[in-house]
């Protein structure tokens, strides 16, 4: 196998480095995020960083970029404590994927990129209509990485998805949804139905469930 140190990694040309790295995961989430500045204006924001991080009670994490320059989201979530997370559709991959040019503050990427912002319950921050999976999060805590990332703990208080897709077990059909996921930086990607396994117990291999 090939072994790259991290020596290796440091002295490599910094858009193969960015590949490299953010392939390192995997697939990862592919998530909108809905944000309304003091104003009302709308963002959006492409993220594939959204993680869980609890069930009881409900936390997800979103990790932003460093916060040395301008980051609208970032600014509008801190100063409305709200924002949402929406599933990125397949079919709108590359208007999910749009939302990450540098729009100018006074533009929202809704409009911009073909997305409907859609206000539910009261709640501060825009979801998009065309997803599948959306989630209302109140911000609760940040935690600073050592190189300038933030660590944004969010606790859930909405969750709108069709219901035709949630399983009796609770789990989601995400195949059926038609959500995507995304590989490094720019690799957006359908989902396969799973090969879902039971309760891993020592002692008994799990097998697959039907």
């Amino acid at each position: 196998m090939l072994h790259l140190t991290a020596a290796d990694i440091h002295a490599a040309e910094r858009i193969y480095r960015l590949n490299l790295v953010n392939g390192l995961p995997g697939f990862k989430p592919a998530n909108l995020v809905g944000t309304a500045a003091a104003d009302g204006a709308t963002n959006l924001a492409i993220f594939s960083s959204a993680l869980h991080l609890g069930s009881d009670p409900p936390l997800l994490g979103l990790v932003t970029r460093p916060t040395s320059v301008p980051r609208h989201t970032y600014q509008n979530l801190r100063s409305s404590g709200c924002y949402t997370l929406n599933h990125v559709p397949e079919a709108l991959a590359a208007a999910a994927h749009y939302t990450s040019a540098d729009f100018a503050s006074g533009v929202s990427e809704f409009e911009a990129c073909g997305f409907t912002p859609v206000y539910r319950d009261g709640f501060a921050a825009p979801y998009v209509a065309e997803s599948a999976v959306c989630i209302g999060l109140r911000l609760q805590q940040e935690l600073a990485i050592s190189n300038g990332t933030v660590l944004l703990v969010g606790a859930v208080e909405h969750v709108y998805l069709r219901e035709e897709c949630l399983r009796p077990d609770g789990t989601l059909d995400l195949a059926a949804m038609g959500t995507a996921c995304i590989s490094g930086l720019d690799g957006y990607h359908t989902v396969a139905p799973p090969v879902r396994f039971g309760y891993a117990r020592v002692g008994q291999p799990p097998g697959p469930l039907r």
